[in-house]
């Protein structure tokens, strides 16, 4: 016996199944449901442990594109998703019967060499935009590697390679154009829609749908950067964390603890060894870049060093790994110290890992970073010194996540209570709380309120959510 209940919805979804072919034809890109050939290729994203089927896709080709599937999801009340490089942690820009507003063809790059002004589509990568203006001498600090779409990654923040120099890719962005749940399509600045302006700069996807960024670039052409390797001990840890902080803002450091890869610059006998993996970027002079380098090779002997003069775009060599598909369990804060006892807890987990790609993250932060006033943008934690992460990956699909995700916690249980404050974008879906923390007090408060003004129905929930004030 079908239940009346059923039976409406069985009716329903005939409505709005017909209907698609009415938003098919307002659309310049493409409209994808189950049985078209393109499906199933276009539902997957990196994450292994996401296998969603939507109830269709709208493979934007344009703002107007975007606009109409907004519509199209506002007025036939469904979920509405949004993907653009579909990194996302939390699993949330692909979902189960929702209308997914996939951004991935909205790649345009264009830069003006004698302004330095780079406007961006949301389905450009870090690498899309990285390479283009490297050939001018110009880049943006974006994330750590190169396939992140910048859909998701600017608006939570865009923590990279020249954080310290350069701040937050957030910091250097001018204007924004955003699909608001209304479907309008709206230019976001300090002048105009400032309150969405602000919110869009570490809030997520909350108010809108970004199609494109207007950044402004700096002079940047070869940086001094690459790995140094290390042998992962106490002293070296420390070492690490100390000079991540205590160098000039030219320096960005990012440390991976973790199982010396096989790569062509590693010795073969020491692949397979814990290590802390150094990713370094320099954007000054060459020679100063040497001396500030120093105190970081004078710590142990180097088991590699790759680190020189290189093109911006060749940092992202050493992440390439992240673009293929992966599963992961992760946890993420940030600190103004870890104590010997945490530093002892992160070595102890790495030599009892339950997948040999564990990493654990060390960034150190401040410089340009912390200048900015925690209120100026959405992004609230500028004082802290350290970024650190938990990140477990493995590589089968079919792998029990249980001894993963017990692993992970394990370590985090013990470091959690020396950090403060989450980035957003290295959120899984952890809880209200979790994304309390990632916006604390007057900033989340603030959020609310705008959130209640741009999208009272909290059309744009798949995210790290902040629901609108009633």
């Amino acid at each position: 016996m079908v239940t009346t209940s059923r039976k409406q919805f069985q009716q329903d979804f005939v409505v709005i199944a017909d209907r698609f072919s009415a938003l098919r034809r307002r659309l310049d890109g493409d409209l994808l449901t189950a049985g078209d050939p393109e499906y199933d290729l276009a539902r997957q994203t990196v994450s292994l442990r996401a296998n969603r089927y939507p109830g269709a896709i709208v493979r934007a080709a344009n703002a107007n594109d975007v606009a109409a599937a907004v519509d199209f999801a506002r007025e036939h009340g469904l979920p509405l998703s949004v993907r653009s490089g579909g990194h996302s942690l939390a699993q949330l820009s692909v979902i189960d019967d929702a209308l997914v507003v996939d951004l991935s063809r909205l790649k345009r790059v264009t830069i003006d060499p004698e302004t330095r002004l780079a406007r961006v589509q949301p389905g450009a990568t870090s690498g899309d935009l990285a390479g283009p203006a490297n050939a001018l001498g110009l880049a943006l600090t974006t994330g750590d590697t190169h396939s992140v779409g910048m859909g998701g990654l600017v608006t939570g923040g865009g923590v990279g390679y020249m954080v310290r120099k350069y701040g937050l890719a957030i910091d250097n962005l001018v204007s924004a154009q955003i699909v608001t749940a209304a479907g309008e399509i709206v230019t976001a600045s300090e002048t105009e829609h400032p309150d969405l302006f602000w919110a869009i700069r570490g809030g997520g996807g909350n108010f809108g749908i970004v199609t494109e960024f207007t950044f402004r670039l700096a002079p940047v052409g070869q940086v001094l950067g690459g790995a140094l390797v290390l042998p992962a001990t106490h002293e070296v840890v420390r070492g690490v964390l100390d000079q991540s902080v205590a160098g000039p803002d030219d320096l960005t450091l990012i440390a991976n603890l973790m199982y010396a890869p096989p790569a062509p610059f590693i010795p073969e006998s020491q692949v397979g060894q814990p290590v802390v993996l150094v990713l370094a970027v320099w954007t000054g002079d060459m020679h100063d870049g040497e001396r500030a380098l120093a105190p970081l090779r004078a710590l142990a002997e180097p088991v590699a060093d790759t680190i020189g003069p290189i093109p911006y775009p060749a940092i992202y060599d050493y992440m390439a790994f992240a673009a293929e598909p992966h599963a992961a369990s992760i946890r993420m804060m940030f600190a103004d110290d870890l104590s010997d006892g945490a530093i002892d807890a992160i070595l102890d987990a790495l030599a009892h890992p339950s997948s040999p790609f564990a990493i654990i993250q060390l960034r150190g932060l401040g410089g340009a970073f912390a200048r900015v006033d925690p209120d100026a943008t959405a992004f609230a934690h500028r004082e802290r010194r350290y970024f650190v992460a938990v990140i477990n990956v493995w590589l089968d699909a079919s792998e029990d996540p249980v001894p993963h995700e017990a692993w992970t916690n394990g370590l985090w249980e013990v470091l959690r209570p020396e950090g403060t404050g989450v980035y957003v974008n290295f959120l899984e879906n952890e809880g209200a709380n979790r994304v309390r923390e990632a916006y604390p007090g007057a900033t989340y408060d603030r959020l609310s309120q705008i959130k209640a003004r741009y999208d009272p129905d909290n059309l744009f929930r798949f995210n790290q959510n902040i629901p609108p004030r009633a």
